[in-house]
């Protein structure tokens, strides 16, 4: 797995001040992407021990609230393995840390079993994670008023043992 930036301080991708972790590789190609280098699955640097370590220790200052995964694609399955570990870690160190994730992906459609992106990993990664934003972006449904996405279709989903609970800041139609 390769990874295009960390972000130390982000506090555009989640609630508070975040370690962010931007991921390589990405077959959505959503138009109107913010980030289309990271599409190319080797874009950046790759992804070592010494990463993983570098970010626990990025998560250490109590000003940190949590991590967030973005892309590229998190849940493209060449990534998920490697994540999980990542997302393991984080629990075991910060179990009062909070993990966001973005993908493009949907829960309930490419995530489940038999599904697009669906993994021998993907239901364990998505018990790590708290929130997910998922759907493609969608330029036409571009609102910048909206909270932690940039589409109106894309949804913030409170996960709880990888189970979605409630829509955050839902859209009002």
């Amino acid at each position: 797995m390769y990874y295009g930036n960390i972000k130390e301080c982000d506090i555009a991708d989640g609630p508070g001040v975040r370690v962010t972790l931007f991921v390589s590789g990405c077959r959505n190609h959503c138009k109107g992407c913010f980030n289309p280098d990271t599409w190319d699955f080797d874009y950046g640097q790759p992804y070592t021990k010494e990463t993983e370590q570098q970010v626990l220790s990025l998560l250490a200052p109590d000003y940190i609230q949590g991590l967030t995964l973005l892309g590229g694609e998190p849940f493209e399955p060449e990534n998920q393995r490697e994540l999980v570990k990542l997302l393991k870690r984080v629990r075991e160190v910060f179990p009062q840390k909070d993990i966001w994730c973005y993908s493009g992906y949907l829960i309930d459609v490419d995530m489940i079993s038999g599904g697009r992106v669906h993994t021998e990993v993907t239901d364990e990664m998505l018990s790590c994670i708290d929130v997910l934003v998922d759907g493609r972006f969608v330029e036409a449904e571009k609102d910048l008023t909206l909270m932690f996405r940039g589409s109106r279709n894309q949804r913030v989903l409170r996960l709880e043992k990888g189970k979605v609970v409630e829509e955050l800041y839902p859209v009002k139609k």
